[in-house]
Parts: structure tokens; C-alpha cells; sequence
């Protein structure tokens, strides 16, 4: 009898542990239900308009209103964004990322339907400010990622790899066929993306930025410093290299692609991710890439709940 009452005893912690951990990673409406799969991957749709435009301006001068207006809905213009000084061979990756780009928002507002492109601040300023905190001083120039093909590519670093993240922790909440391969085709490609980036960085790691006195590596580490504490979840962001004892299998200093102590991709929520493109540590603090905040109905109503997942009003 007593063995049986403490088989049902530890039956019923596991059952209310196990519920509280999927609960930690759901993405929850107000009145208790799971919000949906549409909702969710809209919710991303805010990161493909950045990277849509970052890199359309940066490798063409121009954005989604010349290439494809129709997908912008209306939404403002971005703000600062323009022609990046970049070398024929990057330029050429950009351009095709720029195109990837505008393939994933046509793929979700044809799956999911969209929104209105939020206003997006890709101006010299908001990157200075952000380079600035990253390395927790004033760099003198302000940082210019439009200079050049180095300062843009450290730019780049601080967008795709949010994006991967975010679908790493979307895919396990989506319900239908439909939903997962879409997400797991966009999945692919950003993780592509910004392996391309983080090796191209690689390749420059010992090489210091100019005119400051850090090197390649080192604005990677920071700028991957700076994400972890805005999003407060612990580590889920390396540079690309990083001590021995985080590298694969505790052998490697390398680290062109970022992942955990079995090398498995890191995830993120959207709370997570809103509090680093808003630059602020805040899902309801506006800022950074999005003066206006972002769009959708995950992003506007935003909420931390009970067990971490996240409330959408209404």
C-alpha cells in the first residue's frame, strides 16, 4: 500500500512538472488557449521584412517598395537604409540573401496571410548606438555599417542568426503539415544564410576593424554578449570563437556555427526576440530596429504569463 502511494505521489509530480515544461514553451493566448499556427509564423514575418530590406538596400540601393510593393502592404519605408560599400564577391551573396528574402515573405503571406511592413530603423545611427552597447563604450568614429564590405558584415551578424533562432523555437509549437514544412524550408535557409555570414567573418577573425582596436572575433563576441543579456535567457548566443570549453566537444575554439553542448541549434521565444531587435531588454518596450514596435497580433499584445509562455490579449 505504501509502495502504491508513492508510485501515484511521484505519477503526479511527474504529470505537473512535465505540464509546467511544455507550458515554458508554449505560446499561450490570454483566455488559456495555444495560439495558433498563423499567428506564430506571421510573428516572424516581422525578421523577414529586416533582413528583406537590410540587405536589399545594402546590396541595390533599394528595397521591397522597388522590388516587390505589393508585399509591403503599405508599410512605411525604412528609415536610414542605403548602398553599402561592399567588394564584388560579398556583394554578390548579399544581393541573393536580398532575394531569399523577399521568397519568404511571398511564401508566408501566400501561406499564412501578412501585415503592413513595420517601420524599421536601418539607419548609421541605430547601428552606431547598438555597436556602442555591445562593447560598452562610445566608438570614435560611430560605427558605419554602409562604410564598408567588414562593417557590413558585422552588421549582418546581428540580424539572421535571431531569425534561425526564432524558428528553431517556433517549430516544435506548429500543429500542422502545412505550417512545419514551411517553417522548417525557411529554417533552412536562414541557417545557410548565417553560417555564409559567420564563415565570411571567420575568415576576417584576426583582422582589427578600423579604425577601432578590436578585431573581427572580438565585435562578434560582444555583439553575441550583448544579445544573451537582452535576452535574458541565458547563453543561446557564441561569437565566432569562443573558450575551448564551449566549442564541439570541448575540442574546437572555431565556432562558425553557433550551438549548445551537443551542437544542436539554440532556440528562442518571441518575448525573447522582441526584447533584442528592440535593443531595450523589454517585449513592451519599443526601440532599436522597430521605433514603432513590431507587427502582428504575438508581437502586439505581448504579454509574460504564468510559466513562460506568452500571453496574447484578446
Amino acid at each position: 500500500m505504501a509502495t502504491s502511494s508513492i508510485s501515484y505521489c511521484f505519477s503526479v509530480a511527474f504529470v505537473f512538472l512535465f505540464a509546467l515544461d511544455i507550458l515554458s514553451f508554449q505560446v499561450m493566448t490570454a483566455s488559456g488557449h495555444v495560439a495558433n499556427d498563423t499567428d506564430q509564423i506571421q510573428f516572424a514575418l516581422n525578421l523577414e521584412f529586416l533582413e528583406a530590406e537590410f540587405f536589399l538596400h545594402g546590396a541595390l540601393g533599394k528595397g521591397l517598395d522597388d522590388i516587390s510593393p505589393n508585399l509591403a502592404q503599405g508599410g512605411p519605408p525604412p528609415a536610414g537604409a542605403r548602398k553599402a560599400n561592399l567588394d564584388i564577391l560579398v556583394a554578390s551573396i548579399i544581393e541573393e540573401f536580398a532575394y531569399q528574402e523577399v521568397g519568404h515573405i511571398r511564401a508566408i503571406v501566400q501561406t499564412v496571410g501578412g501585415f503592413a511592413r513595420p517601420l524599421l530603423n536601418l539607419s548609421r545611427q541605430n547601428f552606431a548606438k547598438m555597436f556602442d552597447e555591445a562593447v560598452d563604450f562610445t566608438l570614435i568614429p560611430p560605427f558605419d555599417p554602409y562604410v564598408n564590405t567588414v562593417n557590413y558584415l558585422l552588421a549582418s551578424y546581428l540580424i539572421p542568426y535571431v531569425g534561425l533562432t526564432g524558428y528553431v523555437g517556433t517549430l516544435p509549437n506548429l500543429t500542422g503539415p502545412a505550417s512545419r514544412g514551411l517553417v522548417a524550408s525557411l529554417l533552412g535557409v536562414e541557417a545557410g544564410q548565417d553560417a555564409v555570414i559567420r564563415t565570411l567573418l571567420y575568415e576576417r577573425g584576426n583582422q582589427t576593424v578600423l579604425p577601432y582596436s578590436l578585431t573581427v572575433a572580438e565585435f562578434t563576441n560582444r555583439i553575441s554578449e550583448l544579445r544573451n543579456k537582452l535576452g535574458k535567457s541565458g547563453n543561446k548566443d557564441e561569437g565566432i570563437r569562443v573558450p575551448i570549453t564551449l566549442g564541439a566537444e570541448n575540442k574546437t575554439t572555431s565556432n562558425v556555427l553557433s550551438a549548445d553542448v551537443n551542437s544542436l541549434s539554440y532556440a528562442r521565444t518571441p518575448p525573447e526576440i522582441l526584447r533584442i531587435v528592440y535593443g531595450t531588454g523589454n517585449e513592451s518596450l519599443h526601440g532599436g530596429f522597430y521605433p514603432q514596435g513590431a507587427n502582428g497580433k504575438i508581437a502586439r499584445t505581448c504579454v509574460t504569463v504564468a510559466g513562460g509562455g506568452i500571453g496574447i490579449g484578446g
